[in-house]
């Protein structure tokens, strides 16, 4: 157990302080969105939405999320990450307390896609803080433990959120969830302010830097991106309809299914992504297999009935996740270097957004239309596709002249 204990400590180390601040940052913001995990029940109970409405509201959602994600990398390179963490906490901060005193229909889509617009104009923002704050050699453990932080604040913030339900209604969400942007934002100040933190990795600036969607190898890459993410979203959306109808289980028993996905990320990620890392397998190649351990969990669903089956099937998928996100990340960061980091990483953090336009309705679709097995399979039909896309960008990254005569390995 010590021996455990030990190399799991061992693969933190080496991360800069401002990696850890960035860490703490994104827990007490993360954990702070309560009101996301609720915001059906809100919808529908507190303001008698049907869900048809509650459908566009969420169409509303992932596009402020898309429009976010394009106008924070754009700041970014304007007036650098820190301007645009700040000014994104403070923003949402009073678009939360702001939208619970709006309960028409038009009121609260516009309502949502501007706070959501706002709160995820930080997302590549964090992700170039990231990078100037991180050796070349960390970059992928600091993603990695960002993630860490993301999912322990996703754990934290739904128990918390229900409790605060209980004692203050809906509207002590909103109010909870703006103080903790707040918070975020006093911690930024405190330990981050770029006149006072120290920048591990200096970006350098090209005279002709590339524009992200010139770069067809980035573009191709994050499509292959965007449909593993089209797949894994079935996880959260069309995945839990089918535990229940399939296999009867109850809302406790899928809860604790899905946290088995956090609880395995928690204990293996750090350890996995070290492991990986010291093995120097390509980043681009561990990409692709993750896109194998997701593609596989699928099939098993059509082919067996057997209870255990879906434990086996969500490690798999988390697998998937644990090694695709933070490689994927992490090439993103150092293919960016050809350009405008913001740029290149808001237009990475577009990806996963139209994965979360797409991927839900069209998987609940799907099943309405064809049934499960059928859904399965052609979501395995998907990951092939990302599966062969991702092996064609290998190619072209072997062909590449180095933009960096000092650039890690990324093919």
């Amino acid at each position: 157990m010590k021996r455990i204990i030990t190399a799991y400590t061992r693969s933190f180390k080496g991360l800069s302080a401002e990696v850890w601040w960035l860490a703490l940052i994104t827990l007490v913001n993360r954990a702070g969105a309560m009101v996301i995990p609720f915001l059906s029940l809100y919808l529908t109970e507190a303001l008698s939405f049907s869900l048809g409405q509650v459908g566009w509201i969420m169409t509303c959602f992932g596009l402020g999320s898309f429009f976010g994600s394009w106008l924070g990398g754009k700041l970014s390179d304007l007036i650098g990450y820190y301007k645009v963490i700040l000014y994104s906490l403070v923003g949402t901060a009073i678009g939360f307390l702001s939208l619970q005193y709006i309960d028409s229909f038009w009121g609260i889509c516009v309502g949502f896609f501007c706070l959501i617009a706002v709160a995820d104009t930080s997302r590549p923002a964090f992700f170039v803080a990231l990078s100037a704050y991180s050796k070349p050699e960390n970059k992928t453990r600091s993603l990695t433990l960002i993630r860490l932080a993301i999912n322990l604040g996703f754990a934290a913030g739904p128990a918390l959120g229900g409790l605060i339900i209980i004692g203050l209604e809906y509207h002590g969400l909103f109010w909870v969830d703006a103080i903790t942007c707040l918070a975020a934002g006093l911690v930024l100040i405190k330990t981050l302010n770029p006149k006072k933190s120290r920048i591990t990795d200096v970006e350098e600036k090209l005279q002709h830097p590339l524009a992200p969607h010139k770069d067809l190898t980035y573009v191709l890459f994050l499509i292959a991106l965007a449909l593993f993410g089209f797949v894994f979203v079935q996880y959260f959306s069309t995945m839990p309809l089918y535990y229940r109808e399939i296999y009867g289980l109850k809302e406790q028993q899928i809860g604790l299914l899905l946290g088995f996905n956090g609880l395995l990320i928690f204990f293996l990620e750090m350890p996995l992504i070290t492991f990986m890392e010291a093995k120097k397998w390509s980043q681009a190649s561990n990409v692709v297999l993750g896109i194998v351990f997701l593609a596989l969990s699928f099939p098993l669903y059509v082919f067996t009935d057997w209870g255990g089956i879906l434990i086996v099937g969500m490690a798999l998928a988390t697998l998937g996740e644990m090694i695709a996100f933070p490689f994927g990340n992490a090439f993103a960061l150092r293919r960016s270097k050809l350009g405008r980091q913001g740029a290149y990483m808001g237009l990475y953090s577009m990806s996963f957004s139209l994965a979360h336009i797409f991927g839900h309705n069209s998987g609940m679709q799907l099943v309405a239309a064809t049934g499960y097995n059928t859904t399965w399979l052609i979501m395995f039909g998907v990951s092939v596709l990302a599966f062969i896309m991702l092996f064609y960008v290998r190619k072209r990254l072997k062909k590449e002249p180095l933009f960096n005569e000092k650039r890690e390995q990324i093919i």
